[in-house]
């Protein structure tokens, strides 16, 4: 298996404060000379812009290095949760995966709604949002107004459904990818993790923008340290075809944990070829039955019911 270097440094992390000394001239920090960070390693530290341009050369190597285990050691601690969106507003449990085989999205109000409070809602004769109790639209006109009424106020989860609705030509809107890449470029900088998301999906795709995978693994990563799952699937996928399997495995184990029952089977089918340990199989299956048990209610057994009829 392909693991995660451990690369030995030279260099030792520096402290925040104002201490130390510069890495290209020896000046010592002091009340009067303020050293700074590298930005991108945080192992040395520079008096000031010209110090680090003349040291750059000899410090590139080591900053490189560093700074990428600090990206993995943010990509693998980080977004080990779901975020908020993917909880119910209603019963406040996290939504079963995949989300829209176990909810519906109401654009009123912008939530996602499990099917257990759906129905609960439908049988105590409420047929309006069981969250912000608006009238639902009929008609894609009132739903689409509705949606523009959100994004004239910055709100980055309407301007987001918005894009989605030009990727895929709906509601009376014609089928626009530069308008989409341009709506959820606006979502993700107000906050919206679907938008990152789906700005990878766009990069990896070369739909609405020029092609670049790298950029669509970046927005991925910035999406899963805040835990979206599809994102950090996506990113397992590629460490498998890179030939990465330790890497990989780490994402579908994360991904295990929180519910994602394709990861486990991914994790299963690696054991079996050798490639996953029994102990990373039984973390997995252990991880996901508790993430299962998690999500279970009894208004959501009922919606189960309600939809076999």
């Amino acid at each position: 298996m392909t693991g995660i270097l451990n690369l030995t440094m030279s260099c030792v992390p520096v402290e925040a404060d104002g201490g130390g000394v510069c890495a290209n001239c020896g000046k010592h920090g002091s009340d009067i000379v303020k050293l700074k960070n590298c930005t991108a390693c945080r192992l040395v530290k520079y008096c000031g812009v010209d110090c680090q341009r003349a040291h750059r050369k000899q410090h590139k190597k080591e900053c490189k290095q560093r700074a990428a285990e600090l990206k993995d050691e943010q990509l693998y601690s980080q977004g080990l949760e779901r975020p908020e969106g993917d909880f119910c507003p209603i019963c406040t449990l996290p939504i079963p995966l995949p989300m829209p085989k176990h909810s519906g999205f109401n654009t009123c109000c912008m939530k996602k709604i499990c099917d257990g409070c759906h129905v609960a809602a439908q049988k105590r004769g409420m047929h309006d949002c069981p969250f912000c109790r608006s009238r639902l639209p009929d008609n894609d006109a009132d739903m689409l107004a509705m949606v523009r009424a959100r994004v004239e106020k910055k709100d980055p989860i309407s301007i987001n459904h918005l894009a989605s609705q030009y990727y895929y030509g709906v509601l009376g809107l014609q089928n626009d990818m530069q308008m989409a890449a341009a709506l959820f470029t606006e979502a993700a900088e107000l906050g919206s993790i679907d938008a990152l998301f789906h700005l990878g999906l766009l990069y990896s795709s070369g739909e609405g923008v020029d092609q670049d995978k790298a950029k669509a693994a970046e927005f991925w990563s910035k999406a899963a340290i805040q835990g979206h799952v599809q994102s950090r699937s996506n990113l397992g996928c590629i460490e498998v075809k890179k030939g990465n399997t330790d890497r990989a495995l780490r994402h579908f184990l994360i991904l295990a944990k929180m519910g994602h029952e394709d990861s486990v089977e991914v994790i299963k089918k690696a054991f079996m070829i050798g490639k996953a340990t029994k102990e990373q199989y039984a973390e997995a299956l252990e991880g996901y039955k508790d993430a299962v048990e998690e999500m279970k209610s009894h208004d959501r057994d009922e919606a189960k019911r309600f939809y076999r009829k």
